[in-house]
């Protein structure tokens, strides 16, 4: 949290025109909770960092614009467009009547989008291709404004060139020959859309009551409320597909005795592993190692102060050529690593 804030902070104050963060959802959807869960959850996150900030001293029309979300698209085709108009709904109100922001574009959630690597399959990965085209539907249909199409081979291997390439064909089929993207929020006004999407609205906020009463995001996170509820909806759901109460194409239902079907994997060429290494040491080799030492020792300091700022450390290892790992290890002495309640 204390990076975050640190990051949104700097942000606003220094680079006006820099967007400093994305919440995301992607991973909770990924770690198996609902779409209701994986919107509560990634919303009550975003609140939690306005809270921080505005505790630090900013003003929320200063830095809210310059937040972004990032969500998964799920099969249930109406329910994730659903999620979307809720989402944006919701942060429109609670900005405007909670934290009182008054600028338009502080009330406007903007969102990234990555199709589902968990809906994927390994069985019959031709399948992938309709899957990964509905999710992308869906989420322009609920109003993205940026969209990652998985590629059909990612439950068998790291993305190959053409599954790459059909991967971005189903994004500019999309924008370019569907006509979906001529108008604004096109489901909106349908009774089931919007019937669904008051329905998922109403149990974020029941979420968001929850969290309430365990203090808030940070002691439920302690306390390990979010992980048992994810927990418990990738058990649900993991039941229904072994009992066949829910149908998988091509995995539970609908399988076939003919070969499986085959698709070109990428194979990693080694060699770019060692061109790498290379790099690394040349860096190393190159840059001045005293003055990193100062630099990661300043970051020291700064973490282990309460009212400190990392931002600013934090860049001036980067612009020693610093590493990622020789600063988290910084950090990690510092604070020690975070450690999941065990949730049985």
């Amino acid at each position: 949290m204390r990076l975050v804030t640190d990051t949104v902070e700097f942000a606003a104050r220094q680079m006006p025109l820099w967007n400093p963060i994305s919440v995301s959802g992607y991973h909770i959807r990924e770690a198996g909770s609902t779409a209701v869960q994986e919107l509560a959850f990634t919303l009550a996150d975003g609140f939690e960092y306005v809270r921080w900030a505005i505790a630090r001293g900013l003003d929320v029309d200063d830095f809210a614009p310059r937040i972004s979300f990032f969500f998964n698209a799920h099969n249930d085709f109406f329910e994730e467009i659903a999620k979307y108009r809720a989402a944006r709904r919701i942060w429109a109100r609670e900005m405007k009547e909670t934290f009182g922001a008054k600028t338009p574009r502080s009330w406007m959630l903007r969102f990234h989008t990555q199709t589902a690597g968990v809906s994927l399959t390994a069985q019959q990965p031709l399948n992938n291709v309709a899957r990964v085209a509905l999710q992308a539907l869906a989420a322009v249909l609920g109003g993205t404004q940026s969209l990652h199409t998985n590629s059909l081979d990612e439950a068998l291997a790291l993305p190959s060139e053409e599954a790459v390439t059909v991967a971005l064909r189903t994004q500019q089929i999309i924008a370019h020959e569907s006509g979906v993207t001529n108008t604004v929020d096109p489901l909106g006004g349908a009774f089931f859309v919007e019937a669904l999407t008051d329905e998922v609205e109403r149990q974020a906020y029941a979420y968001f009551r929850q969290i309430e009463e365990h203090g808030g995001v940070l002691p439920a996170l302690e306390e390990g409320f979010f992980q048992r509820e994810i927990t418990e909806a990738a058990v649900r759901f993991q039941r229904e597909v072994e009992s066949r109460r829910r149908v998988i194409v091509g995995v539970t239902d609908f399988m076939s005795d003919a070969p499986q079907q085959s698709v070109p994997l990428l194979r990693i060429d080694e060699a770019g592993y060692h061109r790498q290494l290379e790099r690394l040491r040349s860096v190393r080799r190159a840059r001045d190692n005293r003055a990193v030492s100062q630099r990661l020792l300043d970051l020291a300091r700064a973490a282990r102060r309460e009212d400190a700022n990392l931002m600013a450390p934090l860049l001036a290892a980067v612009n020693e050529y610093a590493t990622l790992q020789e600063m988290m290890d910084v950090l990690r002495e510092a604070w020690g690593v975070y450690e999941e309640p065990v949730i049985l």
